[in-house]
């Protein structure tokens, strides 16, 4: 018999997400009988303590007895029991700077921590996420953003509404003007949000069309890397060789700034990679876009609009050009930027209950069959109080002989 808990969410802002809904651990006990499962009792998590006990689960305070931890954000310091094996986000892979203490008290207390972003293929795709919902909750705010700024229509906040169901709902009331947007990447996010754009039934076009389009209706191109990046000696490039030596390529997006009113970010953006576009490209006369949705929220890098982060409670600020600074986003020079960083946080519900869907998938079996697919060897960075072989890159971040900025 394995122990897990569900542990309660203690990071600020509160997060009202949690790894399974009280309807996929019944699904997960009946599958797995050789599970059994805690809930560490919680007053912000979108499932309520009644409902899991309803469900017939212990919900207590204290899980201390129980082996596997499982979380969605950071663990503060002080909640850590040792000697316990955690799954969270730990938001260490990239020597973050703010939770290099998270990982030094992970080892200290011998804690095998397993983080969530490197739940992986052997290929090194991922298998779980929330990015849907970030995508989903990103374009909608950018219409959202773009209503109040052009006083077309007053879409309400995400947060307000119980479900994804009632976001598209309201979606059905706006009309969209004669727009082109602008979509990069073809993963999750970027799925989710072309979900909105075709939900709003507006006209998806390939590049050449999309470039020369000067009709009266919305219409979105859904582009890769391999449209707004070029090789530098002008043969033809490829994806793999561009995620695995971008310093070869150049930007082409300025085509794309050219003919787009709505910039939608879904991308992935590596290091090294050439950007989007600059500040200089955004004084240009010929830059069109107004409204952007920087999902992917990338600071001070490829978007040059993207000077900070946005909040849930304050999604929006504008920037301006010319002098390079935030503004008021109503401002009639500004372009419109939305860069909330948590987005999923917003669908709670729906983000839990699809987050669960592909834990069951694709990581509870390999408590149970021998990890035979390689899954928790992959996603476990500690063990033993030090950092696993695949980790080992982070030892200098871990002693602080690193300066990161």
């Amino acid at each position: 018999m394995i122990k897990f808990a569900l542990i309660k969410e203690q990071k600020t802002p509160p997060d009202r997400r949690v790894v399974f809904s009280p309807g996929k651990l019944t699904e997960i006990i009946e599958k797995f009988p050789e599970a059994s499962f805690k809930i560490q009792s919680s007053e912000i998590r979108v499932f309520t303590d009644t409902e899991y006990r309803e469900a017939g689960f212990e919900v207590v305070e204290d899980i201390a007895d129980c082996e596997v931890l499982l979380g969605v954000k950071e663990v503060p310091l002080p909640a850590l029991i040792p000697n316990k094996k955690y799954f969270f986000f730990s938001h260490t892979i990239k020597k973050q700077p703010y939770n290099r203490d998270l990982l030094r008290e992970v080892l200290k207390n011998n804690i095998e921590l397993y983080d969530h972003e490197v739940i992986v293929k052997e290929n090194g795709a991922r298998l779980i996420g929330f990015g849907r919902y970030a995508g989903l909750v990103g374009a909608y705010n950018g219409f959202r953003g773009m209503g109040l700024k052009e006083n077309l229509f007053n879409l309400p906040k995400v947060e307000s509404l119980p479900d994804l169901n009632a976001m598209l709902a309201e979606l059905n009331k706006i009309k969209i003007p004669s727009i082109k947007i602008v979509l990069t990447g073809n993963g999750k996010v970027a799925r989710g949000a072309k979900e909105i754009l075709d939900h709003l039934g507006i006209k998806k076009l390939n590049v050449t069309e999309y470039l020369d389009f000067r009709g009266d209706e919305a219409v979105y191109c859904n582009i890769d890397v391999l449209a707004y990046n070029k090789r530098k000696d002008g043969s033809k490039g490829s994806q793999k060789e561009f995620f695995k030596e971008p310093e070869k390529y150049d930007s082409n997006f300025m085509r794309f700034a050219e003919n787009s009113d709505f910039f939608i970010s879904g991308h992935f953006y590596g290091d090294g990679a050439p950007v989007f576009f600059t500040a200089k490209d955004a004084k240009s006369p010929v830059f069109r876009i107004k409204y952007i949705a920087d999902i992917s929220c990338d600071i001070n890098g490829p978007i040059a609009s993207t000077i900070r982060p946005s909040t849930i409670a304050e999604p929006f600020y504008g920037y301006k050009p010319e002098t390079e600074a935030e503004v008021d986003f109503r401002e009639k020079e500004s372009i419109l930027v939305m860069a909330v960083d948590n987005l999923p946080c917003e669908l709670p519900k729906d983000a839990s209950e699809g987050f669960g869907e592909m834990f069951m998938k694709h990581v509870i079996p390999a408590f149970f069959n021998g990890d035979k697919d390689g899954i928790l060897q992959r996603a476990r960075m500690t063990q033993n109080g030090k950092l696993t072989p695949g980790f080992s890159y982070l030892q200098n971040y871990v002693d602080g002989v690193e300066v990161f900025n």
